[in-house]
């Protein structure tokens, strides 16, 4: 297969597979599975790619799995799908709806499964037919949403040998055709903050006596959020929201026992690993003000998702030959976690958005919504973007030594 033949290639798969892909995914929307469940998903996925002549493994607890895709030990490129369904309900009115009660693909994770299944199809017949300038690895993992299942791929030496990675998410914000690209963060931080504060409690007839809990509360509630924006760069984007706070029983009773938990989340990756000891520092420095004791609960979930500018650029040079200038557009900055992000913390790559509006529809589908859908038009335009992305990055990917992972055929 000739390299200027690539479109060409890419438009005899989709006339062929097209319907089959759409069924592959309609099926997984059907059978939705929650992180570290996804059973069903994972032996789909591998009944397929050993039909085309790969031989996946299997991730150690069962569900998500790996496979190479052609020869040689340098550049190894990684593309990433993630394979889990939110607990929530499916409300669409679709033949596909979600035969699984409180379980439903509201986040694009099928559509993301299946354009990594279709792109890895697509790579198996070039390097069937020599035409695969190095390796490729898809990666199917499980558990984005628990999170972080990515730590599990990154445990089992999954990027080890990557030069390179890359992902696509669903944005129902943009139109079926259009790609979203970023330099840098373009999505968040996402952590979980737990503040319990106790203190002797009292009558609210004499706080002067006692430690005043839910004044002191209060004030760690009102002050940290306003104090980070003096101590933080704000181009950091560092915010702290609170969701929910619990103190006492009685109306005229100084409780000995406050709760409240927030999120933190944060665009750089600098402000993100200063946190939690700039957090905790906050909150003593409040509590020891009012006579309370606060102990401080930092859950850290996902860092930010830094784009490196040269995968960008791949992604976009990739896009450009394959589905036009114009289909690319800049994304915004999310607030929003991605758990793609632990990747970009050891190797360099892009995660890029991926348009599944159906182009004038007054529809407003957004993600993690029970009726979020897709115009499945954006499989195609996945595989497209997959395919081309990979080569792309094998003609500028870095030179670092790669072995196969154990069992891996190239088919």
């Amino acid at each position: 297969m000739a390299e200027h033949d690539l479109e060409g290639e890419l438009d005899a798969f989709l006339a062929g597979h097209q319907a089959e892909l759409v069924d592959f995914r309609r099926d997984l929307h059907a059978h939705p599975e929650i992180g570290y469940h996804e059973f069903r998903t994972t032996r789909r996925i591998k009944l397929r790619l050993e039909a085309a002549g790969l031989r996946p493994i299997v991730l150690p607890k069962g569900t998500g799995l790996l496979v190479d895709i052609g020869s040689g030990s340098e550049p190894v490129v990684g593309l990433r799908a993630d394979l889990d369904a939110l607990p929530i309900s499916d409300e669409k009115n679709v033949p596909y709806r979600s035969t699984v009660a409180n379980a439903c693909h509201a986040c694009g994770h099928d559509v993301h499964t299946t354009v990594l299944l279709g792109a890895g199809l697509v790579l198996a017949r070039m390097s069937a037919a020599g035409a695969l300038p190095g390796r490729v690895r898809l990666i199917f993992q499980p558990a984005e949403e628990v999170p972080c299942g990515a730590l599990d791929v990154l445990a089992a030496g999954g990027i080890a040998s990557v030069d390179r990675v890359f992902a696509l998410h669903c944005d129902p914000r943009l139109d079926v055709g259009k790609i979203g690209t970023r330099v840098g963060a373009i999505t968040a931080a996402c952590d979980k903050i737990t503040v319990r504060v106790t203190g002797p409690g009292g009558h609210t007839a004499r706080p002067h006596l006692t430690a005043d809990l839910v004044y002191a509360l209060g004030k760690i509630i009102t002050e940290l959020p306003a104090a980070l924006s003096r101590r933080v760069d704000p181009r950091s984007s560092l915010s702290l929201v609170w969701g929910r706070v619990n103190a006492g029983a009685a109306a005229n009773a100084i409780p000995d026992d406050g709760i409240v938990e927030g999120t933190v989340r944060c665009l750089d990756d600098e402000a993100w690993h200063a946190a939690p000891d700039l957090l905790k520092a906050l909150i003593d420095s409040v509590a020891s003000a009012y006579g309370v004791v606060a102990d401080l609960s930092y859950v850290r979930n996902v860092p930010p998702t830094v784009n490196e500018a040269i995968s960008t650029a791949m992604v976009e040079a990739a896009a450009d030959r394959v589905l036009g200038s114009d289909a690319i557009v800049s994304a915004p900055q999310s607030l929003g976690g991605e758990d793609f992000a632990w990747y970009l913390e050891s190797i360099p790559g892009a995660l890029a958005r991926l348009g599944t509006r159906t182009p004038g529809s007054g529809a407003d589908f957004d993600i993690h919504q029970p009726a979020f859908d897709v115009d499945e038009r954006a499989i195609g335009v996945g595989v497209r973007l997959m395919v081309a992305t990979a080569l792309t990055a094998m003609g500028g990917a870095g030179s670092a030594a790669a072995e196969p992972l154990p069992g891996a055929a190239i088919a």
